[in-house]
This record gives C-alpha cells, sequence and structure tokens, in this order.
C-alpha cells in the first residue's frame, strides 16, 4: 500500500477519477477498522481534487452523526431528511446541488460552501452512511463525480459491510 496517491498532471476529471479509484481501493483493501478507511477516503479526494470539504455522516438512530472528515469543522448531528445529507438518507440517492443557496432547506455549515454532493452508502437497502463533499465554487460537481464517487461508496460498503 502507498501512503501517496499519485495523479498525472493535467489529467482531467474522468482520468483522474480512473487513476484514483484503483488506488483508494488498493489504500484500504486489508484494513478493517471503518474510521480508518473512511478517513483516508475523505483525504485522498480532498487533496485529489482540492475540494473544501469531505467527509462522511453515520447513520445513528435517527440522525447523520459527523464522522471521519477533512477540511473546517462541521455541523455534528443532521436530522433524517434536513438538508442536502439528510435529502440522500431519506431518498436512498446521490444528491448533486449546484448552487446550495437555492437547495431549499439547506444546512450551512460553512458560508463558504457553494456547491455539494452527496452519495448515500446503502448495504441490503439501509443508508448507513452518506458521503458529502463542499465546493467552493458553483456547479463543481456533476454525473462524473456521480459515478466514480458512487463507485468508492460502493467499495467502502463491499469492504466494511
Amino acid at each position: 500500500m502507498s501512503e501517496q496517491i499519485m495523479i498525472h498532471p493535467g489529467a482531467g476529471k474522468d482520468e483522474t477519477y480512473q487513476e484514483l479509484l484503483p488506488q483508494i481501493r488498493s489504500l484500504i483493501e486489508g484494513e478493517t477498522d471503518l474510521v480508518a478507511n473512511l478517513a483516508n477516503v475523505a483525504a485522498a479526494l480532498k487533496e485529489t481534487f482540492g475540494l473544501f470539504w469531505v467527509g462522511f455522516y453515520l447513520v445513528k438512530g435517527s440522525e447523520l452523526v459527523l464522522g471521519p472528515f477533512q477540511g473546517p469543522v462541521a455541523c455534528t448531528r443532521i436530522g433524517f431528511g434536513r438538508g442536502v445529507c439528510g435529502t440522500a438518507w431519506r431518498e436512498k440517492r446521490i444528491v448533486v446541488v449546484p448552487d446550495v443557496d437555492k437547495f431549499p432547506g439547506h444546512i450551512a455549515c460553512s458560508s463558504r460552501s457553494r456547491s455539494e454532493i452527496v452519495v448515500p452508502l446503502i448495504h441490503q437497502d439501509e443508508v448507513w452512511a452518506v458521503l458529502d463533499i463542499d465546493s467552493e465554487s458553483l456547479g463543481s460537481f456533476d454525473a462524473c463525480d456521480a459515478f466514480y464517487l458512487n463507485e468508492i461508496c460502493s467499495l467502502l460498503t463491499s469492504l466494511s459491510c
């Protein structure tokens, strides 16, 4: 296992994810500690894409509770169906928000966040966590991000559940 993520300079978003995915797989395969794996994935994504905030919220009862993350301090608890994270949990689907100011009920943990993507981690039709990523730029996330982030979340689920 390498402790450094290597991406070719100048690679486009799709190419970057294609290079990153096997490195994340290598990073977490064989590691049984969930917190360690979530922390390393958050760090790899934040460093690779220069994102504002990357982290996981874990389902605990009727709330999402802050888990491993990279970035400034964050909201600690989010209710079912609240904000972008709670919506992704309730609807069991990826939510891409090009402009958080236009998302009804958006929870502003930081005024610097401008766009967001949330990917639910699902095992046996139950969401057990969500991956939350925020950018300081509008419209940062698209179908490419949704596809590859879902692949990463599926990998985490297959190794963790």
